[in-house]
């Protein structure tokens, strides 16, 4: 599959690269083409990676990942373009994390809304579904076991397309917990805060979190 994933930080590095490793064409895209970190990634990847703009890997992409910051992320996105984006599938792995007034940071958008819905709205015509945003880079492609992950959605197509390439990155079916519509998007989001207290507490980002009925 083509895939575009857009943003240059660890998170879209890693993703790109586990996309890479598993068989499939992408395209890493930055700001403006020939940013330093997508061209260094796309060099070091392989002849299936390469590097543009957000427009040039949505344009690319059969599927499109959004791993730019949060609060940039809708600006981002129309610079990739709302005619690149129609009718495609857009993962949201974006947090609309604040970080203006230091640290923690809190959440630009909460309660009666979400960053998911957000872009779902500004972009009716993609497909948006959001997962992996509740985990840190390295456990999003390599999980750990016994452990869950979400998606949302109100696209059952669209939500089935991401389970499968969340299946490729090692996550067993039953660990996928379905929350539904793309409203789904604010308790996965809202989860950071207590995400980032138990990151501090366990000296690690590389944890996750199981449900036991």
């Amino acid at each position: 599959m083509r895939i575009g994933v857009l943003g240059t930080g660890m998170v879209g590095q890693t993703i790109a690269t586990k996309l890479v490793e598993l068989g499939h064409e992408v395209t890493m895209g930055a700001r403006s083409a020939g940013s330093e970190k997508a061209v260094g990634w796309a060099a070091g990847a392989g002849d299936a990676a390469s590097a543009g703009s957000f427009a040039d890997a949505t344009a690319h992409g059969e599927l499109v990942f959004n791993c730019t910051a949060g609060t940039a992320s809708i600006e981002a996105l129309r610079a990739a373009g709302d005619e690149e984006l129609r009718g495609k599938v857009l993962v949201d792995v974006a947090n609309p994390l604040d970080f203006s007034r230091g640290m923690p940071p809190t959440l630009s958008v909460c309660n009666d809304d979400s960053l998911g819905e957000l872009i779902q709205s500004t972009f009716p015509d993609t497909r948006v579904v959001k997962a992996l945003n509740t985990v840190n880079a390295a456990v999003m492609v390599n999980p750990i076991e016994g452990t869950n992950v979400f998606v949302c959605d109100d696209d059952d197509a669209a939500k089935d397309e991401v389970k499968a390439l969340l299946h490729d990155f090692g996550w067993p079916a039953d660990s996928v917990l379905d929350l539904g519509g793309i409203d789904g998007a604010r308790g996965m989001e809202m989860y950071l805060p207590l995400w980032l207290r138990m990151m501090g507490a366990l000296g690690t980002p590389s944890f996750n979190i199981a449900i036991v009925r």
